[in-house]
């Protein structure tokens, strides 16, 4: 049985707390073995370069962070070393900055996995600007050379410590995704708004779905790459049962919406939907399982009866949805005993895995950085180069334009501020805007009450506080991380210059406000509207699908792992368009992309999707069987005609081929 939570609390700690934990614990072990050894001056440094790298260090394997981390801890020791070769010609400096950003954000050519990667030259840049010069002109660089690599190899010590954990709550995620989506379902059912051309519904719906696709290939990446064992079969089990699940439930809408809208069919949404809300909250149950490392004392569930549920409601014999009506509730039931599936395998049930550990890793997305990525990206209608050089742009101007302001003493804060909120898209970059704000001021009135501290064996605990926790909720709520960072820099450029007066909090906060606007202005600097990358984003749902319906339709299954593939990128497609909607309505109207016919074509995707898995579903039905050539025949038809339609080559078919 499971002990209560209360006594196990270290349990309850998401995934990225216990990342903001750890590398809070490895910094400041870098920092008292530096201080013992070199110096707290060296010290100081050293943490500097070990917080750049340690930008990389996210919850993932160990092969996956160790790669990261050295790449970040290279180019931490490049952008340093830079500042200090230029630091004595301000001029210079400020092309060394617009270098320095340009070549970090082209880092953004290996796609989202790079994006801490990416900013870690940048604060190094803006971390060694503010340490005041000293007798060697290389003391920075080398000193935060040094602390990347003690924190490359603390890094790969503690991914191997957390490792089991990191995989426990990666697979405790996707379950709670698959929750959310299950009640968001019953929602729009309870809500009767599941229509098309509701775009309303049909965004929450969108953003769920990209939420646990993003969940789904984490738990992939930490799952699928573990080595054999009893528990990594369990939890490869139960995460090819979150799929399956998440599968049948798109599929689900084909059956309920041809109910109609009569007191008979509200009658059975009603059923429907309380036995969706109770699926979401026996997954919940089983996510609590997982994460607490036992059972319930509530044991198994009990078993979700969607026939005993709508016994009651009695549909005519003339009636056509009594044909519709069992066929709904063999899907509904399938996943209520998919649920109690889970449930088993949590308990210690065993169950064939359908795909070998060869082929699980196909699943797992990609690493590294290859130099075709890069190469891609030198054309101007690229969002990469854009940005690189609109980074670029920003950065410089905040650099000179902090030179010639009154209280100039601290140019790299406006830098840092610019270089914090510019993101790729608007979207990003005003939410980061409002949240850099809010966190400066809050920052700022810690450290006014820091300020009567005059131990610097205190304010460097603190510093190593506010680092964790900035690393923690960099993804979940950055106005804290914006909080813990203004804390950051301001203990930063006192504790490598105890002679400086006082923390120029004054100063802070106008540079951030200063910063917020330059980086608001420049986002419209070769902007990267959503609609630029529309076309080619389209253009790939046509593909996967099209993809996709070749193997769907055919009456023998081809090699399933493609399949599973090619119906993962069709849906991780639709995601993408669907996050690229949601950005994009904070855009100008002029460049926004059109909501109604964007939706329509989600929808109609997602719905092609659900229909090609109701096919396969039918087909494993009669797998066994001979071939029926009718079967055959009208398989080939529709095969033809969906790929007719879905070839934006050629113009839309009508009567090109018979129905």
């Amino acid at each position: 049985m499971r002990p209560p939570a209360h006594l196990r609390p270290w349990r309850l700690l998401p995934s990225y707390a216990i990342n903001g934990i750890v590398v809070a614990l490895g910094i400041g072990s870098i920092q008292l073995l530096a201080s013992l050894a070199a110096g707290p001056y060296a010290a100081q440094l050293m943490v500097s370069g070990a917080t750049c790298a340690s930008l990389a260090d996210v919850p993932n394997t160990v092969a996956r962070t160790w790669q990261r981390v050295a790449a970040a801890a290279a180019l931490t020791f490049g952008a340093a070393l830079i500042v200090d070769l230029l630091r004595p010609h301000p001029l210079a400096l400020g092309c060394g900055v617009a270098a320095i950003a340009f070549i970090a954000m082209l880092v953004m050519s290996w796609g989202a996995r790079a994006g801490a990667v990416a900013f870690s030259p940048v604060l190094s840049m803006i971390f060694s600007m503010a340490v005041p010069p000293s007798g060697h002109p290389l003391a920075v660089a080398g000193w935060s050379a040094c602390g990347g690599i003690a924190y490359l190899g603390w890094s790969i010590v503690a991914g191997i410590a957390c490792q089991r954990r990191y995989r426990t709550l990666a697979l405790v995620n996707a379950l709670r995704g698959v929750a959310d989506l299950f009640r968001s379902r019953a929602r729009v059912l309870e809500a009767n708004r599941r229509r098309a051309g509701d775009a309303t519904a049909l965004r929450e719906w969108v953003q769920g779905e990209a939420t646990l696709a993003d969940r789904l290939q984490s738990a992939r990446d930490l799952v699928f790459a573990a080595t054999d064992s009893p528990g990594w079969h369990r939890n490869t089990a139960i995460l090819l049962r979150v799929i399956e699940l998440r599968d049948l439930l798109l599929a689900s809408p084909l059956d309920i919406e041809l109910l109609g809208s009569d007191a008979t069919a509200k009658a059975i949404l009603t059923q429907v939907a309380d036995a969706l809300h109770e699926i979401g909250g026996q997954l919940d149950q089983a996510a609590d399982d997982i994460r607490d490392g036992g059972v319930s004392v509530a044991g198994l569930p009990p078993r979700i009866d969607f026939a005993a549920r709508i016994a009651d409601v009695s549909v005519a014999a003339g009636d056509p949805r009594a044909r519709l009506v069992p066929a709904l509730l063999r899907r509904q039931q399938r996943m209520a005993d998919d649920v109690a599936r889970v449930h088993q395998l949590v308990r210690g049930h065993e169950e064939t895995l359908p795909l070998t550990a060869a082929q699980l890793q196909r699943f797992v997305s990609a690493e590294g950085f290859p130099l075709r990525a890069l190469r891609a990206q030198w054309q101007l209608d690229s969002l990469v180069l854009r940005h690189a050089i609109r980074m670029s742009l920003a950065l410089s101007a905040a650099y000179f334009i902090a030179l010639v302001l009154p209280w100039g003493s601290h140019p790299y804060w406006l830098v840092l501020s610019v270089a914090v909120v510019l993101r790729g898209t608007l979207g990003v970059a005003l939410a980061r805007r409002n949240a850099r704000v809010l966190g400066t001021l809050l920052g700022c009135l810690v450290v006014v009450a820091l300020s009567g501290l005059q131990s610097l064996d205190v304010l460097r605990g603190i510093f190593i506080v506010a680092l964790g926790a900035a690393h923690a909720y960099a993804m979940q709520r950055y106005w804290l991380t914006a909080t813990a960072a203004s804390v950051m820099a301001l203990l930063q450029s006192n504790l490598v210059n105890p002679g400086s007066s006082g923390f120029a909090i004054a100063e802070r906060v106008a540079d951030t406000l200063l910063g917020a606007l330059l980086a608001w202005s420049f986002s419209y600097v070769l902007p990267s509207w959503e609609r630029r990358g529309a076309r080619k984003v389209i253009a790939n749902i046509f593909t996967n699908l099209q993809s996709y319906a070749a193997y769907s339709l055919r009456v023998r299954a081809g090699d399933t792992v493609e399949e599973r593939l090619l119906r993962r990128k069709a849906y991780d497609s639709l995601s993408s368009l669907g996050g690229a909607l949601q950005r994009s309505s904070v855009e100008p109207a002029r460049v926004r992309l059109p909501v109604e016919q964007i939706a329509t074509l989600l929808d109609h995707g997602s719905r092609l999707m659900a229909h090609l898995g109701v096919v396969r579903q039918l087909l494993a039905q009669i797998d066994d069987r001979p071939d029926s050539p009718s079967v055959d025949r009208a398989l080939a038809k529709a095969h033809a005609r969906l790929s007719a339609y879905l070839d934006l080559g050629t113009p839309a078919p009508h009567d090109a081929v018979d129905p």
